[in-house]
């Protein structure tokens, strides 16, 4: 073998995993076809670090959150990476809103996660420009600088003798009697091949697509573009919010509402909302004729927004694969050995909260390979 492990994508997940296991295998690729790390999902999101409140219990997502959630927050003050831990408001804005965030509440006690209900006067100490009839609050939710989490992550890898292979994108991967050969067509345009042990499938947007070209077909598997667009909130008035602030969440998941949140920078922005994408088709533009909706959205906690106070920030696409309207499903972590795949790890609808999760699914995974016979 050429190799013994090679991680496909270079996302905050296939980072993390990849510095995990380069801790205790040096023979370690990692494939990524844009030209440098988290070009994608991992860097077109709202940076949180979520607590674990709304995942159903037994979860992997529950799990991996709450875990991951503790694991990121050392992590980042262990390499002095930016992060904040702010904290959260759920707000209910009508007395039907105030029944789910109590529901809300009891799901996110089966996670291990205890969110505490706040009246009018501790909302107003808390945020005093909101509105709000009741809201939960979460002390350990943050926002995190998702660039730097995985540069670290990146020079962990190269520390620990694991390389990066920039600008090759995965064109075949066929089964040997042991391991896997894998074709890439590098930046050159130039194809070459190499063997490995274990295969791990973390290509994000793509995931579905590199577990078909090994040879899984598994229409559950199909990834759903699902984008989400943000607008943000032009200063002055970006400095009346200190925290995130969410209203209750969508059916299903699908999303969890137009939402705010802060940054590092200290901006604040919009979003996401949710619109499942008719194909898969790589759509970052954001569409202007939005704003009233997100403004209309944003006010009915954001009393004091005008509608000429937002402007168009940026979109990005979650890897769904729960198709529109359905049920939430949660993360696919498998080893195919029961497809007749072993040595094949694939990380599959690796959506929110996979950056808050992503130290977790490492260890998670690193259990998958010691298992591997």
């Amino acid at each position: 073998m050429d190799t013994d492990i090679t991680i496909i994508g270079a996302g905050v997940v296939g980072l993390a995993t990849g510095e995990k296991l380069s801790e205790s295998f040096s023979n370690l690729y990692v494939i990524e076809k844009h030209p440098t790390f988290g070009q994608e999902t991992s860097s077109r999101n709202s940076e949180v670090i979520h607590a674990g409140i709304y995942y159903p219990e037994g979860s992997l997502k529950a799990a991996l959150c709450v875990e991951g959630k503790n694991l990121l927050y050392e992590y980042c003050r262990k390499h002095e990476i930016p992060y904040n831990n702010c904290g959260k408001l759920i707000v209910a804005t009508t007395p039907e809103e105030v029944e789910v965030i109590e529901g809300i509440k009891e799901t996110a006690r089966k996670n291990g996660v205890e969110l505490d209900i706040v009246e009018n006067e501790q909302i107003a100490e808390l945020e005093p420009h909101i509105y709000a009839l009741k809201a939960l609050h979460s002390p350990t939710t943050g926002i995190v600088d998702t660039h730097s989490l995985m540069k670290q992550l990146e020079a962990g890898i190269i520390n620990n003798g694991g390389q990066m292979v920039y600008g090759s994108e995965v064109k075949g991967i066929r089964k040997l009697d042991e391991g896997y050969e894998i074709t890439l067509l590098d930046a050159d345009g130039q194809y070459f091949s190499f063997s490995t042990r274990i295969v791990i499938n973390s290509a994000g947007l793509t995931a579905d697509k590199i577990s078909e070209i090994t040879g899984i077909k598994d229409e559950k598997l199909s990834i759903h573009f699902c984008k989400g667009e943000y607008f943000r909130i032009n200063p002055p008035k970006n400095r009346m919010i200190r925290r995130l602030i969410y209203p209750v969440p969508h059916e299903n998941m699908e999303g969890i509402g137009i939402h705010v949140t802060i940054d590092m920078a200290g901006g604040v922005k919009l979003g996401p909302d949710v619109t499942y994408l008719d194909s898969n088709e790589y759509d970052y533009r954001v569409n202007a004729s939005k704003q009233e909706a997100f403004w209309k959205s944003a006010k009915k906690f954001l009393p004091f927004l005008e509608i000429d106070d937002i402007c168009p920030e940026m979109a990005g696409i979650r890897p769904k694969i729960q198709k529109r309207g359905d049920p939430q499903r949660d993360f696919y972590i498998m080893e195919e050995s029961a497809r007749g795949y072993k040595g094949f790890i694939n990380l599959i609808g690796m959506e929110s909260p996979g950056l808050t999760s992503c130290l977790s699914i490492a260890n998670y995974i690193s259990g998958l390979v010691t298992n591997i016979k």
